[in-house]
């Protein structure tokens, strides 16, 4: 008896097993049928809205670009410059370069090119850079000729479906003839021909290999690599294309280095002829690339899209009009006004650029974002921050006394020692010497660690030539800051060591008032409240007794002023609890400011913006963290030191406090980096490897006297 039971247990158990096997086969395939349903479906609705290769067309309408209030900056012109012509006109290299560029395997897929959708992928996923994208020519034709640009899945699809329909319906020869008559180069060009006349003022069958090659970069990102916007960066672009001919055996390698040593003369432009608009020109620029290299050129022309920006039309019209306090120009070989000037004003609690002049001519180079100059004593702020995290406060005490790190000597601006200083007091007279003392007893990485942080992105910290020297105490660095860049990291100090990333649109709404997308701050705490604190109550001093009392606007406000080597920049950055701007002047190539330093004339039009700008705002101060108190500097007897220190090699450039200048270094490695050229060098790919936070030094290692 107990065996049958046993048995009649195991059939059982076998019998369950089965049953369940069975249960879990059916919902398997009951799933598999689902899912393949669905995306069948999901293909068969892609495939019946689809657009015929007439093209959906509908009237194009202008976008319009408005401030934070509603008011109406600029309208886009809805008219697109395009002068179509046939295959036979364009230049072979213009063909062949957009061929190599653009899809390689142009003459032998079928519209679709499944070896370059696995090899962007895979270059996505493993953060490579690709020199050819993953959509094939047919792909961009079908893309930009008949769909949206949107990115979905549906429109992928339907674009692989209208690249192959494409194929069979053209030639090779005519898709690339269509394809290069379609698609837009900035400036509001759209094709080959309208291009050519708008950056090089003649027909494209004119065109020489350099050129062609530089117009077959522009496409990736037509306001980025505009040779009028941003000619270092096109001409980088422009070698890309012709390393691409060459690894393609368009051109052989002697041609190619021959070529990129061709000097290209751009056509001279006035304005940029796709805007309507006399207000902001500079900031209505800026969020016009953005959304084309977001939306495309379509879209922004011809969608007819509400776009809200963060721009206050008020403070706007301040900041130019304090920007034409600027020195009386002269015309350069350009025709550009020198010397130029840059002003952009933040709200540091939320990132929202309030105004923006990056300027003071109709050219299409926007100095507040694009130029990268020499920041001088206005990178001060982040060595006195390191020194502080590390322990220091306000009335620690410094020998501002001789020194020498090798072959180089700091001097202060009025060549004389002041003995014992306190920090507060060497941050308010811009001392040289305790900057480089402080940066070299902390080290060179921690200033540089904070400045990361606090949104600098320019910093170099790897190859022959970089910023990990003690020149960058004194601001003497590899590519040097831009004006929007050192007002955000300013504003993390206003804003209790919260970095709000800068932002520009607020919201964009379609055609139909549908909302597109919604802009949110971006905010990150990168800096210790506390520190933050102590560090702009030693700043207030720089405007009410220190290099920066032209400056004070009487309200609570802080600042640094900075000037760099022979008059070439100046600076001065601050911010009031609500706002923070920078302003800068100098030539954008060779040229000296003549004794204008950054206490003179950029304070002076801080000023003059700011006493309009922070008046839109009740007066307030700084909030103090809870249970924080700031001692007072120390009754310090008149002491001097002339002995020299040991230090470190002698750095690669030298940077003068804000009063004046050190003596020229010819030989400086870093004298070959123009920040002032027009043009952007290109936008670094993903950031190197993050400066590792350095390890805190103890307070008593910065000796009060050098022996």
């Amino acid at each position: 008896m107990p065996n049958e039971r046993s048995d009649s247990r195991r059939n059982s158990s076998r019998s369950s097993k089965q049953k369940y096997s069975k249960l879990a086969v059916i919902a398997l395939v009951v799933f598999v049928v689902v899912v393949t349903g669905a995306g069948l479906g999901f293909l068969a609705a892609s495939f019946h809205t689809l657009p015929s290769l007439k093209g959906d067309i509908r009237p194009p309408a202008a976008s319009q670009i408005l401030d934070v209030n509603g008011k109406l900056i600029a309208t886009t012109r809805s008219v697109e410059n395009r002068v179509p012509v046939t295959i036979n006109k364009v230049p072979k290299d213009l063909q062949n370069a957009f061929v190599a560029v653009e899809d390689a395997r142009f003459y032998q897929h079928a519209g679709v090119d499944p070896r370059g959708i696995l090899r962007a992928f895979w270059s996505n996923i493993t953060d490579r850079g690709v020199s050819e994208g993953g959509s094939t020519i047919t792909q961009q034709l079908a893309k930009n000729a008949l769909l949206s640009q949107e990115r979905t899945l549906k429109r992928k699809i339907q674009e692989a479906f209208l690249a192959f329909q494409i194929e069979r319906q053209y030639t090779k020869n005519e898709i690339l003839e269509l394809y290069l008559n379609q698609i837009y180069f900035g400036q509001g060009a759209y094709g080959v021909q309208a291009a050519s006349q708008v950056y090089f003022g003649k027909n494209v069958e004119d065109l020489n290999l350099a050129e062609c090659a530089l117009l077959a970069g522009i496409p990736k990102s037509p306001n980025y690599y505009s040779p009028v916007n941003n000619l270092k960066a096109a001409t980088e672009r422009q070698q890309t294309v012709l390393d691409q001919m060459v690894k393609y055996n368009y051109i052989d390698q002697s041609t190619a280095n021959t070529t990129k040593n061709i000097k290209i003369n751009l056509a001279s432009r006035s304005s940029s002829p796709e805007i309507a608009s006399s207000i902001a020109p500079y900031f209505v620029d800026y969020v016009t690339q953005q959304l084309i290299d977001k939306y495309g050129a379509d879209a922004v022309y011809k969608d007819g899209l509400k776009i809200y920006t963060t721009l206050d039309i008020d403070m706007q019209n301040a900041a130019e009009q304090a920007m034409r306090n600027l020195p009386s120009p002269r015309i350069d070989s350009n025709g550009i006004k020198q010397p130029q000037g840059a002003l952009v004003a933040i709200d540091p609690q939320t990132g929202h650029i309030k105004a923006m002049v990056g300027g003071r001519g109709n050219d299409q180079f926007n100095r507040s974002v694009m130029a990268e100059r020499q920041p001088g004593s206005a990178f001060k702020p982040f060595v006195y921050l390191a020194a502080i995290e590390s322990g220091l406060n306000s009335a620690s005490i410094i020998n501002d006394s001789s020194v020498s790190f090798g072959n180089w000597t700091p001097s202060n601006y009025d060549g004389k020692f002041h003995g014992n200083v306190s920090l507060r007091t060497a941050l308010e007279q811009s001392l040289n010497i305790p900057a480089v003392k402080l940066a070299n007893q902390v080290g060179v990485d921690k200033p540089l660690y904070y400045a990361q942080q606090m949104g600098i992105s320019t910093l170099v910290l790897q190859g022959p030539t970089n910023d990990k020297n003690l020149a960058s105490a004194l601001g003497g660095l590899t590519r040097g800051v831009t004006p929007l860049e050192i007002a955000s990291a300013y504003g993390v100090i206003a804003n209790q060591g919260v970095r709000a990333e800068p932002i520009s649109i607020v919201k964009i709404l379609d055609r139909n008032g549908k909302i597109l997308e919604q802009y949110t701050p971006k905010e990150k705490a990168v800096i210790n409240e506390r520190s933050a604190y102590v560090l702009l109550d030693m700043m207030r001093g720089v405007l009410t007794k220190g290099t920066g009392t032209a400056a004070n606007i009487g309200r609570p406000a802080a600042g640094k002023t900075g000037t760099t080597n022979d008059y070439k920049d100046a600076w001065f950055v601050g911010f009031t609890p609500d706002i923070v701007a920078a302003v800068w002047i100098g030539y954008d190539n060779d040229g000296y400011l003549n004794g204008i330093t950054g206490g003179s004339l950029p304070a002076n039009i801080w000023n003059m913006f700011m006493s309009k700008a922070a008046a839109k705002y009740p007066v307030r101060d700084f909030v103090r963290p809870s249970g924080l108190s700031i001692p007072e500097d120390p009754i310090i007897p008149e002491e001097k030191n002339d002995k020299p220190a040991d230090g470190l090699q002698p750095p690669s450039t030298v940077t003068t406090d804000n009063k004046g200048v050190a003596p020229h270094d010819p030989t400086s490695p870093n004298k070959q980096n123009r920040s002032g050229d027009k043009a952007l060098p290109p936008a670094p790919p993903k950031q190197e490897k993050p400066i590792a936070a350095p390890q805190p030094v103890k307070p008593e290692s910065i000796p009060q006297k050098n022996n």
